[in-house]
């Protein structure tokens, strides 16, 4: 089983940085993939960005050069950087992660945190 925590997030002007974390804990194998989403009131959750164990990152385009995500495997967390923020990107941010409760990959199931909210105002 494994839990996720998200922190993080607040309030800040467009063209401001956030800097999220997400802290795994539980018991656990290893997490494989590891991705931020997002969801605005109203809208449908998006992939913002992701991360494999391998340290091999994926980005939505809206975020393409403006947010950085890492991982540390020694710690269990992934971070997300997000500067030139714009108040699109405002929504409630959650941390996602596929991980193995076992050896086998027949184990690996996907987690949710609970999420942190992020306003961007103009």
């Amino acid at each position: 089983q494994v839990q996720l925590l998200e922190s993080g997030g607040g309030l800040v002007q467009a063209g401001g940085s956030l800097r999220l974390s997400c802290v795994a804990s539980g018991s656990f194998f290893s997490l494989e993939n590891m991705v931020w989403y997002r969801q605005a009131p109203g809208k449908q959750r998006e992939m913002v960005a992701s991360i494999t164990r391998g340290g091999t990152t994926n980005y939505a385009d809206s975020v393409q050069g403006r947010f950085t995500i890492s991982r540390d495997n020694t710690k269990n967390t992934m971070a997300l950087q997000m500067n030139n923020l714009k108040p699109d990107d405002t929504g409630v941010y959650f941390c996602n992660t596929l991980a193995r409760t076992g050896i086998s990959y027949g184990t690996a199931k996907p987690y949710w945190g609970q999420g942190t909210q992020v306003t961007v105002s103009s």
